[in-house]
């Protein structure tokens, strides 16, 4: 793979990460390039081989490396995790002058896999390359999936399944994790060192620490009002799967929800809820004063004026949240224009959905194809309730409003089941169901030839209720 590297990261503290090469693997071989992002990030395709995305040959100028970091899984604190079965190959300036990362995910062991084997099988990362694609496509911020490769070797999960490694392209890699194995650790120097690459590398505007901290939390709010908006839930909001660029990171037990309901959680270590859908502004808020606390000893040598500049910093999450949660729902009943009313329009079709178990993104859709989504919203009288609000709140908007709505709903999503039948596939050497789900989710909001089979809900068989980590 031809790049040019530049590789701030490793540039830092060495505390902050480990140096360490892919471990190599015994026969690699390519299943997907993303031709499209790696001319984004001034690579030729024909340059990326099997060798460089398994790990066996590492290119020119990278610096690999595994980063530290800490974190709270399900509430729980861990001390120290980081990079366990990936190796950061470094950065390079993209087309557009953004500094990106290149990461390899299911390179082998590092100093951070607590006794794990290090590696990815083949369904988690096809599984991430699938739906970080359609969130891109979706216009929703999130890490990309430049290139895929196989093994050729056995990994041992539930039983032996066949080895894979994903090339994953970020903005960076730094969590809420990463600051907090620092500030664990009281470590102020090296916590300082992140912060100020951190502004630099993504909110230059940001004045210091309560800068950094502002900025953070009102990219997380647009992040999880989009997420809201395609019906997505991220399965493992954990703090070490924050990303403080704002963008989605780690796709384990993630879901679409097929039929709506505020309380729906696909994640299989997900037994209490803590991350449903309905939650996931919360956790964003629980998750943001974790970076806060964090970050208390750099905003002041005062710890209480310091705790009450960081809520001052969390108090606005919320309104940009609904800001964004209001403009993005707007839009998917075809407005533009704010009103006294439209909150309690958005909710009270939420409401029938959820009572009537209509599906998510088809009934959204549906309003823009015909105005009717009454085959969807089917408890009865909740669609002739709802219609003829909404249907005289349009009637005050300018503009042509059913294409306002076909641009915020799309047409196909990444459904569980579509993307299970691809894994199962693949695992069988069968990889032309995953180039069709991909060709299909490239342009989500487009009726194509092949979008009606792939918008349909799951029928009963066919249903997804549980998602699973990967790791």
């Amino acid at each position: 793979m031809r790049a040019t590297f530049d590789n701030s990261y490793s540039r830092l503290p060495e505390r902050l990460f480990a140096r360490q090469a892919p471990v190599p693997v015994a026969s690699p071989a390519l299943v997907a390039v993303n031709a499209s992002l790696a001319r984004e990030l001034g690579i030729a395709p024909e340059s990326i081989s099997a060798e460089v995305i398994a790990g066996n040959v590492v290119p020119e100028g990278a610096e690999p490396i595994a980063q530290l970091y800490a974190g709270h899984q399900f509430g729980n604190w861990v001390p120290q995790l980081g990079d366990g079965r990936a190796v950061l190959l470094g950065e390079v300036i993209d087309n557009a002058g953004n500094r990106r990362d290149i990461q390899l995910k299911g390179a082998g062991r590092t100093p951070f896999s607590r006794g794990g084997d290090g590696r990815a099988w083949l369904g988690p990362v096809l599984r991430e390359y699938v739906v970080s694609e359609a969130m891109h496509a979706l216009g929703i911020p999130t890490t990309r999936a430049l290139a895929a490769a196989t093994t050729g070797e056995e990994v041992y999960r539930e039983g032996p399944m066949p080895g894979a490694v994903l090339a994953r392209v970020a903005a960076s890699h730094i969590r809420v994790g990463t600051f907090q194995a620092l500030a664990a650790r009281r470590d102020t120097e090296g916590l300082a060192a992140l912060t100020d690459h951190a502004i630099a590398r993504h909110y230059p505007e940001a004045e210091g620490p309560l800068g950094l901290l502002t900025a953070v939390s009102e990219a997380q709010a647009r992040l999880v009002a989009g997420w809201m908006s395609v019906g997505f839930i991220h399965g493992v909001m954990n703090t070490d799967n924050m990303a403080i660029s704002g963008e989605t990171i780690d796709y384990g037990p993630c879901a679409f929800m097929d039929a709506y309901h505020g309380a729906t959680v696909f994640s299989s270590i997900d037994r209490m809820g803590r991350y449903a859908y309905q939650n996931q502004p919360d956790i964003a808020m629980w998750n943001l004063a974790q970076l806060a606390s964090a970050l208390l000893p750099l905003i002041d040598p005062d710890e209480d004026a310091a705790i009450a500049a960081a809520q001052d910093a969390l108090d606005g999450f919320a309104p940009v949240f609904r800001a964004a949660w209001l403009t993005r729902f707007r839009a998917k009943i075809g407005l533009t224009r704010a009103e006294e009313g439209d909150e309690a329009l958005i909710v009270g079709l939420m409401q029938r959905m959820s009572t009537s178990g209509a599906d998510f993104t088809n009934t959204f859709r549906a309003l823009a194809s015909s105005g009717d989504a009454s085959a969807l919203v089917t408890d009865p009288g909740a669609w002739e309730s709802w219609a003829p609000d909404w249907r005289a709140r349009l009637a005050r908007e300018p503009g042509d409003t059913s294409a306002t709505m076909r641009s915020a709903n799309p047409a196909v999503i990444p459904r569980n089941h579509r993307v299970e039948e691809m894994i199962t596939a693949a695992a069988q050497g069968d990889f032309a169901p995953f180039h069709r789900l991909m060709a299909v989710l490239a342009d989500p909001f487009d009726d194509g030839p092949d979008t009606a089979e792939y918008a349909k809900p799951p029928r009963p068989d066919e249903r997804v209720r549980q998602t699973f980590c990967g790791t």
